[in-house]
């Protein structure tokens, strides 16, 4: 077993665990920043590693189209390319896809769609998003899926959440080939891709029967871990606490749970109460890009969001914070940003990733001391 339950919470559903990977192994609960086109923005793997980040989350939509898989190939697969030694976890590229609603086709055997780059055309199938996830050499690899728009009728949804569990199993069939072979690498192909964690996504918008049929039908798969898709793509918080509060008690509780693209900080401690393992979201890099900054109050979980750019701090000679950036003040931060400097962006970011790799490190203290 890739993973292992250490401890749940008596006072909630928060679980410990420990989740093992072709590059080490991970506590949970944990989060991942966000390297969609192999970098995150702004930094490099050595700076996520002084973070001390154990994982990355990476894209296969844009990493299949640019800079392509001869290229992946021959820089000997993304850890490589990007000289990352620590865990990556690839997205299916499912909701790039489905977000291009113009410019895609779903079909029965996959989706055929145009590049968003130039115009050409791609087809990706369950089993083709698995061979483009062994040449990038992910330690966890995402299985493709439908994940339809928060104002799709029920009768959408729920030939979303079908097309969802064809397409696993058809995954499924492919994974379990691989594994009957010994899972050996090819020549092109990494060591992690041997040693590969398999994800399957659960799918149902805020319809509850849905949701727990999609869960039932791919339970009986037994996938490496769960994922919790489309709870990201509009609904409210209220909207997604509720699926969380019904659909996390079922899922298989010896399995990693992930929930994709949430969130805010409220959100994570929200979903790690009720008993979500795994996050990864672009607001702390996407609002570190626009002056706004992540700072703690106090011991406990408390924090606040300013926005730097405010006059306010133009003469605020406190520090940024008081671990990674306390040696700069909020004026010299303030002032990168007036004038447009790109150490603004990148010490911005540098913030708000240590922030939230904080936050869980205390999430999990707290778990750890029955506190929540």
């Amino acid at each position: 077993m890739s993973f292992k339950l250490l401890k749940k919470s008596k006072k909630s559903q928060a679980r410990l665990g420990k989740l093992k990977t072709a590059h080490g192994t991970l506590t949970t609960p944990f989060f991942m920043p966000i390297a969609t086109k192999a970098a995150v923005k702004n930094l490099t793997a050595a700076d996520i590693k002084e973070l001390k980040s154990p994982i990355l989350l990476s894209n296969t939509y844009h990493l299949y189209l640019t800079p392509g898989m001869e290229v992946m190939k021959g820089a000997g697969g993304l850890h490589k390319f990007m000289d990352w030694k620590g865990s990556i976890l690839t997205d299916s590229g499912g909701f790039q896809v489905f977000s291009l609603s113009k410019i895609r086709k779903i079909m029965p055997h996959g989706v055929e769609f145009r590049s968003h780059l130039d115009g050409s055309k791609h087809t990706l199938t369950p089993k083709s998003v698995l061979e483009i996830e062994r040449i990038i050499g992910s330690d966890i690899a995402m299985i493709l899926d439908v994940c339809p728009p928060s104002t799709a009728t029920h009768k959408e949804v729920a030939d979303a959440v079908s097309m969802t569990t064809k397409w696993a199993k058809e995954a499924m069939t492919e994974i379990k080939k691989t594994r009957k072979l010994g899972n050996k690498p090819k020549k092109s192909e990494t060591i992690a891709a041997a040693k590969q964690l398999y994800f399957a996504i659960n799918q149902g918008g805020v319809y509850r029967d849905l949701r727990e049929q999609s869960l039932k039908d791919l339970a009986k798969l037994n996938f490496d871990g769960y994922a919790v898709g489309g709870l990201a793509v509009g609904e409210s918080n209220e909207q997604m606490y509720e699926v969380l509060d019904y659909l996390a008690p079922q899922l298989p509780s010896d399995k990693p749970r992930y929930l994709m693209g949430v969130g805010t900080p409220e959100n994570i401690i929200e979903a790690v109460k009720r008993g979500i393992d795994m996050f990864d979201c672009v607001i702390p890099t996407r609002e570190a890009r626009h002056g706004r900054l992540y700072l703690w109050q106090g011991s406990g979980l408390g924090y606040e969001a300013i926005n730097i750019m405010n006059a306010k701090y133009k003469q605020d000679f406190s520090p940024i914070n008081d671990t990674n950036l306390k040696k700069f003040t909020k004026a010299y931060l303030h002032h990168l940003f007036k004038t447009a400097e790109p150490l603004a962006m990148r010490l911005a970011t540098l913030n708000n990733l240590e922030f939230y790799l904080r936050l869980m490190e205390k999430l999990r203290r707290e778990i750890k001391k029955g506190k929540i």
